[in-house]
């Protein structure tokens, strides 16, 4: 429960939005940012992706992460 994906875009040095695995959408930060965030948040098979993400890559990696540590 406490691995969290988080995919996040930058447009000049400006977080505009980022989809959080804990959230389970794409979140806007700037007006353009909500705009795009609310056409991705209708997009189903897009939102499943990214929350599959959370599973197919942290998840298989924290493993090796804290081994590191």
């Amino acid at each position: 429960k406490d691995i969290q994906y988080i995919n996040s875009y930058y447009y000049n040095k400006l977080e505009t939005n980022r989809f959080d695995s804990n959230v389970g959408k794409y979140v806007g930060y700037t007006a353009a940012g909500v705009r795009q965030a609310e056409i991705w948040n209708k997009d189903t098979s897009l939102i499943a992706m990214r929350k599959a993400q959370r599973e197919a890559y942290c998840l298989n990696n924290v493993g090796i992460d804290y081994q590191v540590a």
